[in-house]
């Protein structure tokens, strides 16, 4: 009996995980930049986790949620996603609803709320001054800590429309002038750690060719299986 609740588990998990990659395709093919930001913040995000003391199957779970963490951009439209100049009022209020967005795709798919929590809440702040909901400190998911961490120092070393790339340690000092206030510092210091032990710790930006969701699913999943 307790076999074949194991091995129900197992299926739901590999369900799960399915679903989660067939999201990130779909990501790749509506918006490439977008993607690659997330693939390279699932791999940040997954060290982090095994840094602080996660087994391999949380950190690896984590990494999933991190692949979808913008799943909701890809309602934004075009003009406002890839816009150079600065957003609106009203075109950052609706730049702010992709974790709603990306979390109600999530429960129509009937994944486990560890993956909505954690899209829902990563753009949180610890000083509660985040969206959607304003949570604060501990209130936050550690995953979706974590994962802030991870997303903003990709953004920081990455090539965008409206700005230029900073270097590792550059990136460093932006997200220490953040520490308690929009990061959790014993996470932030995990990672500040991390980046100082590993000098090839940042992931170079580039732009794969759009593939076939089959060749798709077993690149993905065996990125996030391999991290450390």
């Amino acid at each position: 009996m307790v076999g074949v609740k194991y091995l129900t588990q197992l299926e739901k998990e590999h369900e799960t995980r399915k679903v989660l990659l067939s999201l990130a395709q779909s990501i790749q093919e509506r918006d490439i930049v977008t993607y690659e930001h997330s693939r390279r913040v699932a791999v940040y995000a997954q060290r982090l986790a095994r840094y602080l003391g996660w087994t391999r199957r949380e950190a690896r779970n984590l990494a999933l949620a991190a692949m979808v963490h913008d799943l909701g951009k890809t309602w934004i439209r075009n003009d406002i996603l890839n816009k150079s100049a600065a957003l609106s009022s009203e075109e950052r209020r609706m730049m702010e609803r992709h974790p709603v967005v990306g979390a109600r795709i999530l429960i129509g798919c009937d994944v486990p709320p560890f993956y909505v929590e954690t899209v829902l809440y990563h753009h949180e702040a610890w000083n509660g001054n985040g969206y959607p909901v304003g949570l604060k400190g501990e209130e936050i998911p550690l995953s979706a800590r974590i994962l802030s961490v991870a997303d903003v120092y990709d953004v920081l070393t990455s090539q965008r429309p409206y700005k230029a790339p900073l270097t590792s340690r550059e990136a460093q000092e932006r997200l220490l002038k953040s520490v308690g206030t929009h990061f959790d510092p014993k996470v932030l210091d995990g990672f500040i750690h991390l980046l100082k032990i590993k000098p090839h710790f940042t992931l170079p930006q580039h732009v794969c060719s759009i593939s076939t969701q089959a060749q798709a699913e077993p690149k993905l999943y065996s990125l996030i299986a391999g991290g450390h």
